[in-house]
């Protein structure tokens, strides 16, 4: 914003800053699982590039999953569950990653379908034509 000649920050630059900032230190902070994958130096920039240009936008597209099928956000929790059993197991028994894939892919499609095929409760509405005026007259007596 400018104020006469000068270039002033607002408090939303400030927020700018901050969020981009942790976004590196987010990917720099991936690094070392990435070089445990691969040594390319290749690969391992361009994945942290594109996980940082994407990651703000899968959440809007996950959030708007999320409104529209109610059962979305619990089929991330399992997911997120698995995953960590998975973690915590890699030592004594490794989960093959297609098993892996299949499991995330069946959880994700099941809660989609639970959404959409279960129908969602109806709430209880009153009638307003059909109040309960017995504590006015109550009150008139």
């Amino acid at each position: 914003m400018k104020e006469g000649k000068r270039l002033i920050a607002t408090p939303l630059f400030v927020v700018l800053l901050v969020v981009e900032s942790t976004d590196v230190v987010f990917a720099v902070d991936s690094i070392p699982a990435i070089i445990a994958i691969t040594r390319d130096p290749f690969i391992v920039y361009t994945s942290n590039i594109f996980a940082i240009l994407g990651l703000r936008a899968l959440y809007f597209a996950i959030a708007g999953f999320a409104k529209l099928f109610r059962y979305f956000k619990y089929g991330l929790s399992v997911v997120l569950v698995f995953i960590g059993v998975k973690m915590l197991i890699s030592d004594f028994y490794k989960i093959p990653t297609v098993f892996a894939l299949i499991v995330v892919f069946s959880i994700i499609m099941i809660s989609i379908l639970a959404s959409i095929l279960i129908p969602e409760p109806k709430l209880a509405v009153a009638n307003p034509g059909t109040q309960d005026n017995s504590n006015e007259e109550n009150e008139q007596k």
